[in-house]
């Protein structure tokens, strides 16, 4: 299991928005909770794993 760690970060009003989409799509898809950390920390794996 990975660690977490709180942290604090600005999101401009895009990126939220976009986080926010994604994560309303995955609740309505799985009829399940899913946390606005974990959108971002699942977006930010992706990304990672594409260079």
């Amino acid at each position: 299991m990975l660690m977490s760690k709180r942290v604090t970060v600005m999101i401009d009003d895009e990126n939220d928005r976009k986080l926010r989409l994604k994560q309303a799509k995955e609740i309505q898809k799985t009829q399940k909770s899913i946390s606005f950390s974990k959108v971002l920390n699942d977006t930010l794996r992706t990304g990672f794993s594409h260079k």
